[in-house]
């Protein structure tokens, strides 16, 4: 089953995200823009790339606009190192987390796999301007990412979603939604990136 189930989810910061049922799962159609954890600590912004590198080299949460430019952070959210997503405080709002990436699989597989999947997450065509609906309701718009020198990258053609899960010490599992490609895979990135979230129902 896909539906836009008409419900919606609030933020510690207000913000308000529609909601999207996908076969089992519950969610959110658009990416986080919170810049508080749950609890109402606030997470650092990083706008320099100086900024970017200390906070992620000291194992610090951050986050960051694409290309410091607030149309963008209207647009696609924010983009979070993966020690903010990871923080025991949470970015999640209230009854909501942050996927594993066997739970993204459980989204993907449900779409038709990888490349099928992607037909239903995007627009069709190169970049995010080709034509197209975002059939499933997941509206993956290609808001690109942070690497670890804070350069940013990929924006209208590529999006980027942490999991939760670690691949190693240095690298987490995310997906890249990948519009030239018209596919959405699983690969590990390092943690200092700066990568959209998506949050799931419990």
């Amino acid at each position: 089953m896909i539906s836009s189930c008409g419900s919606e989810v609030k933020d510690r910061d207000g913000n308000v995200y529609k909601v999207v049922i996908i076969g089992k799962q519950k969610w959110m159609a658009e990416n986080l823009a919170v810049n508080h954890f749950r609890n109402g600590d606030t997470i650092p912004e990083a706008r320099s790339a100086e900024e970017w590198k200390m906070l992620g080299a000291k194992g610090k949460p951050a986050w960051c606009i694409e290309e410091n430019t607030p149309g963008n952070g209207r647009k696609y959210g924010k983009l979070y190192n993966w020690y903010a997503v990871n923080d025991p405080r949470s970015l999640a709002p209230e009854g909501w987390h942050v996927p594993s990436d066997a739970e993204w699989t459980q989204l993907t597989d449900f779409l038709g796999g990888e490349i099928i999947a992607a037909i239903h997450m995007r627009t069709s065509g190169l970049t995010e301007k080709g034509k197209g609906s975002y059939e499933s309701g997941f509206y993956g718009l290609p808001g690109g990412n942070r690497n670890n020198n804070g350069a940013f990258y990929g924006l209208g053609s590529y999006g980027y979603w942490w999991s939760v899960t670690e691949a190693n010490s240095s690298k987490a599992r995310l997906r890249i939604l990948n519009y030239p490609l018209c596919s959405i895979e699983s690969v590990s990135y390092n943690k200092l990136y700066g990568i959209s979230v998506r949050c799931l129902r419990n």
